[in-house]
């Protein structure tokens, strides 16, 4: 992390789990835990629970983003949530392109363009995922794979827009799995990220970028991981879900 260049965020996400109780519970153990925070601190969580998560975190420190949006203001798109849904509701953040989203549901960099466009027009921030599969890594292809989604997805955002977005890398072979990118590796990676940034825009930009680690980042490695210059914070799955542990990774952010 390089604080004095840019700002150092830890966010939560929640995938598919916990119901209103329980994300209110979890909630009101992590208030106390993170009041003191040197990071901005976000949690992620389930349509369902954002209504309960804005209620719960107000007055505190903790900022509240969903875990996707589509790309259309409105229409015949059944069971999807636009970002001016999102935005009315008072959410401030939102994924876009977790790896899930490509596995699962059939994302691809212009789909992913088309969400950040989306997000952005509704005045939200953004949290871009980037990241490579086994096979690719394997293949010593990981630079081309990573620049060339995080060119695609930032396609069209002016340098006054990427203010409002972090990237994120996730190495899609470490998440879910107890692998995790060595510090050194998660290091290079963001570094690549930054340098797409600084040739798309400009230095500055580039150095007030913040890029999140997020690969099965828990309080065991987190301190390794946020010593890195361009490791600026994590995108914390597993570890988010116990009240503890994510407070252990903020305050390694410290």
């Amino acid at each position: 992390m390089n604080k004095s260049l840019r700002k150092a965020v830890v966010a939560g996400n929640w995938k598919m789990n916990n119901d209103r109780k329980a994300a209110k519970q979890l909630i009101s153990e992590l208030v106390p835990m993170v009041k003191d925070a040197s990071c901005e601190v976000v949690l992620c969580v389930p349509f369902t629970n954002l209504e309960t998560a804005l209620c719960a975190c107000e007055g505190t420190n903790l900022h509240i983003g969903a875990q996707n949006c589509h790309w259309a203001k409105s229409g015949a798109f059944t069971g999807e949530i636009s970002a001016e849904m999102l935005a009315e509701m008072g959410v401030e953040y939102v994924i876009i392109c977790h790896s899930e989203r490509r596995q699962y549901f059939g994302e691809t960099d212009q789909t992913v363009n088309a969400r950040v466009r989306a997000a952005l027009d509704a005045g939200l921030k953004v949290i871009l995922c980037v990241g490579e599969v086994l096979e690719q890594r394997e293949q010593g292809i990981t630079e081309e794979v990573v620049s060339l989604q995080t060119k695609v997805a930032l396609n069209g955002v002016s340098e006054q827009e990427l203010s409002r977005i972090i990237i994120a890398y996730e190495p899609v072979w470490a998440i879910g799995t107890g692998k995790t990118a060595t510090a050194d590796q998660a290091q290079e990676v963001c570094s690549v990220i930054r340098s797409v940034v600084a040739k798309c825009y400009s230095q500055s930009a580039a150095d007030a970028l913040t890029v999140q680690y997020g690969g099965s980042m828990k309080p065991g490695n987190a301190k390794e991981l946020l010593s890195k210059e361009d490791v600026d914070g994590g995108l914390i799955g597993g570890a988010a879900l116990v009240a503890s542990d994510f407070a252990a990774i903020i305050d390694a952010a410290r």
